[in-house]
């Protein structure tokens, strides 16, 4: 038999630190960086098959039922594909929120683990503790109480013992599932919280930005609307007097075809106006001669009409 004390070489720092939920959810001014060792007087321990992604779950459903509650602190590591873990009942450490278990950094694959033939000590105010494996049966045993009795009698067994100072050892957390929900929680609602008022205000701003170039918008269309009115003033005078002056020209036109024709004994059957492009049609005697006077230019048409005339046809 022979006492040793291991000493970690992971330091004496805090691996505690606010996260992003803690923060979103406004718990980081009270989150403590600063465990403090501390044995609980109902501490359990145990060993589960290791099913990666479900440890936390496994082994919280473990320890919720060596506790006979759901409320439970825990904390466990991975090694040799066993989950190996120690848990206790919240309600024990409702005076010491802010600590952590020393033995748990004599979990397999954890800084104080030597090897399952040696027998972790932990001492703490008169109280004492120590975790040992069952060399028949392999299985972890988690021992608690008075240090003047329970040390006696951890001593006399014949195995190598390690005495864990707490001074030494990288502090451990430990995980209550029930708390990282409800933190989960207030962290979603307070996210909700927050996208609903930047999503209210970026709305806000898009209104008081739509209000200005509204203004702004509204005093261009009213030099736009000015300057288009006269434009269109003044191209509706144009097209009226163009109108009005080509009206007159062609009915000038019509009466001189007219009574050209009339002292030909022709009439007048078609005056088209098409694009600028004038077209006319007359029906004349057959002794019609040529296309002279008022009916130059014009083009005499094959066959005869039914009332026996010929069709001149003129473009001017």
């Amino acid at each position: 038999m022979a006492l040793m004390s291991r000493k970690s070489g992971a330091g004496d720092a805090p691996i505690e630190k606010a996260g992003l939920a803690d923060m979103v959810s406004g718990e980081r001014k009270s989150f403590s960086v600063e465990l403090k060792p501390y044995l609980s007087q109902e501490l359990v321990g145990g060993a589960i098959p290791y099913i990666a992604g479900k440890e936390d779950e496994a082994v919280w459903n473990a320890a919720a039922q060596a506790c006979g509650t759901e409320r439970v602190h825990y904390t466990y590591s991975v090694d040799e594909g066993r989950v190996w873990y120690l848990a206790c009942p919240s309600a024990s450490l409702s005076s010491h929120p802010d600590s952590w278990c020393p033995l748990a950094a004599a979990l397999p694959g954890n800084s104080a683990f030597w090897d399952k033939e040696t027998v972790y000590l932990y001492e703490q105010e008169g109280w004492a503790s120590a975790l040992r494996w069952d060399p028949e049966t392999g299985r972890m045993q988690v021992f608690l109480g008075a240090a003047r009795t329970l040390l006696p009698r951890i001593q006399s067994m014949d195995a190598n013992f390690v005495q864990l100072k707490a001074d030494t050892l990288k502090p451990i957390p430990w995980q209550n599932r029930q708390l990282r929900t409800e933190e989960l929680s207030r962290t979603t609602v307070k996210a909700l919280l927050y996208s609903g008022l930047l999503i209210n205000l970026i709305a806000i701003m898009v209104l008081v930005g739509q209000y200005v170039m509204t203004n702004f918008v509204e005093r261009d269309l009213a030099s736009v609307r000015a300057e288009t009115d006269r434009v269109s003033s003044d191209l509706m005078l144009n097209a009226h007097q163009a109108l009005q002056s080509d009206m007159i020209n062609h009915m000038v036109r019509v009466q001189e075809l007219v009574d050209y024709l009339g002292g030909l004994d022709g009439t007048l059957v078609k005056y088209e106006v098409n694009r600028g492009n004038v077209t006319w049609e007359a029906l004349v005697p057959q002794a019609f001669g040529s296309c002279t006077g008022p009916l130059r230019g014009c083009q005499l048409q094959p066959g005869l009409e039914r009332d026996g005339r010929v069709r001149i046809k003129g473009t001017r």
